[in-house]
């Protein structure tokens, strides 16, 4: 059988591997348990959230001496030199996995225990860092290195639990689409685990099933820009990357916008940020157009033409409290962050752009003047066309009940297709949402069509003073839905801060 001169690996080697990879995918998701084995022993992670931290940052050093090894082939066979990204102390196969001819790791040149451990926290990160300011801009993946690096720790504090890992890390093989695909299953479902196991995590995970039916009912188009504001996993962009890939027959012009020109997501916390970034590449997105940024200390004055989307899909944090100094750039002042991040929706879409939002159902009923104005808003600028109405349960580890706003930006609301989402069980951690529950609804979406669980309310009947939007299923008899004991305190507290406001400026005319 014949070798590959300077790969260290025969045919024979490749096509054997090939081959199991298809017959069993069990190899990845034995790796990411091995790995997660180890991370269990290292005093340094003590939760899902640590586990997914340290995996992220060591597959994405893996998923870059790759790349760079793809694009130095290219390059040879076109008769050109490759200027590797990294310089070679700090390569992947240099540092983590240096092998010898017959491919295997070479134990006399690998560093382990402290000296490798040392080598990581003191030489790698800080040199990693070194590449945002060294970057051309925002959108390279020289930016991304440095941004990562920069914003999280080697927390992996035994040397040889890092080696270890490390090896583990070097099985895994994603040069492929295929190889890819079957990793960012794995990744995600360490991401949904992230989010069960409490904490911040859950803030990152979107239940799939319901991200996937929003992509659907808004539509997206190759061509188009799809922008996330507060993107966490990037789950949002990664489903409709998935969307618009499963279509097929792309061009080669296609897959460079794909690539480079239409998913757009904004982060403010360094986990899901990095996040974020590995999930979108192991979804086959090479260079992220992702930016580490708090997008409320965005002035919604300060938006230009040249700044907007023609679609916004996004799940905000919602029960935020934002300082007065964030409240300021917006026209409606309120603390709470997913009202805020709604403004900014709403102002960053094209005229004829559509959104899909996750928000609190409260939101179609509160009573402060800051949800009034909202909805009046809304319901002006915007043709808000169809709210999904979500069951409890549906956002694992949330008490809060949600609905899905859809709306299209550039005239005002006429009617508003109800949905009512009953799967028909009670969701939670060992049952929870799935593709089947949503099949009606966007079935029926598509023309509007009522049915036990869907109807349409006209525009001009919504009050004028409260504009108050809230679920009521006329098919049904009357469902008295008391609201939960956090929901009442929630709204008591938007009312004093209104309150406090007001005091103020009263103070300041009396002044």
């Amino acid at each position: 059988m014949p070798v590959i001169k300077g790969s260290g690996k025969s045919i024979l080697r490749r096509e054997s591997y090939e081959l199991y990879q298809v017959d069993s995918g069990c190899m990845f998701e034995q790796a990411f348990k091995n790995i997660d084995d180890v991370l269990w022993k290292e005093a340094g992670c003590t939760t899902e959230l640590d586990y997914t931290e340290q995996t992220s940052w060591l597959l994405f050093l893996k998923y870059l001496d790759g790349l760079e090894q793809d694009r130095a082939d290219e390059a040879k066979l076109e008769g050109k030199r490759y200027s590797f990204i990294l310089d070679k102390d700090y390569r992947w196969d240099h540092w983590a996995a240096p092998k010898g001819k017959d491919g295997k790791l070479d134990h006399n040149r690998a560093m382990t225990g402290d000296d490798l451990r040392d080598f990581v926290t003191l030489k790698l990160f800080p040199y990693l860092h070194s590449f945002k300011q060294k970057a051309s801009g925002p959108n390279t993946i020289e930016y991304k290195i440095g941004e990562i690096f920069g914003e999280i720790k080697n927390k992996i504090h035994s040397g040889y639990n890092l080696r270890e890992i490390i090896e583990h890390i070097d099985e895994l093989r994603f040069r492929s689409q295929k190889e890819k695909h079957e990793l960012s299953h794995l990744y995600e479902a360490k991401i949904r685990n992230m989010g069960n196991a409490g904490r911040n995590g859950g803030e990152y995970y979107t239940p799939r099933p319901l991200i996937r039916a929003m992509v659907q009912v808004v539509k997206p188009k190759i061509g188009k820009r799809v922008y996330d504001g507060a993107c966490g996993s990037a789950g949002f962009l990664c489903e409709a990357f998935d969307y618009l890939t499963a279509k097929g027959n792309l061009s080669t012009k296609d897959l460079k916008t794909l690539q480079e020109k239409t998913f757009y997501g904004k982060e403010k916390k360094s986990l899901a940020y990095v996040i974020a970034i590995m999930n979108m590449i192991l979804h086959g997105i090479e260079a992220p157009n992702i930016i580490h940024t708090n997008t409320l200390t965005e002035n919604l004055a300060d938006i230009q033409e040249k700044d907007r989307f023609d679609v916004v899909l996004a799940n905000p944090p919602f029960g935020g409290k934002e300082r007065k100094e964030v409240q300021q750039n917006f026209p409606i002042r309120t603390g709470e962050t997913a009202f805020l991040f709604l403004q900014h929706f709403i102002k960053i879409l094209r005229a004829g752009g559509r959104g899909g939002v996750v928000i609190k159902n409260t939101f179609l009923s509160n009573t402060d003047n800051a949800s009034v104005s909202l909805r009046k808003l809304l319901l002006e600028s915007c043709n808000l066309h169809t709210i999904l109405d979500c069951p409890g349960g549906t956002f694992q580890g949330a008490g809060v009940k949600t609905v899905v706003l859809f709306f299209e930006k550039g005239a005002p609301t006429r009617k508003i297709w109800y949905y009512q989402l009953d799967p028909g069980r009670s969701l939670g951690k060992t049952n929870p949402l799935n593709d089947d529950d949503l099949k009606e609804f966007v079935k029926l979406q598509k023309t509007t069509a009522d049915s036990s669980k869907s109807w349409t309310v006209d525009a001009k009947t919504i009050d004028q003073e409260t504009f108050d939007l809230s679920v009521k299923n006329p098919n049904v008899g009357e469902v008295v839905t008391h609201r939960s004991p956090q929901e009442i305190m929630e709204e008591i507290a938007s009312l004093d801060d209104e309150s406090a406001e007001i005091l103020e400026r009263i103070r300041t005319l009396l002044k």
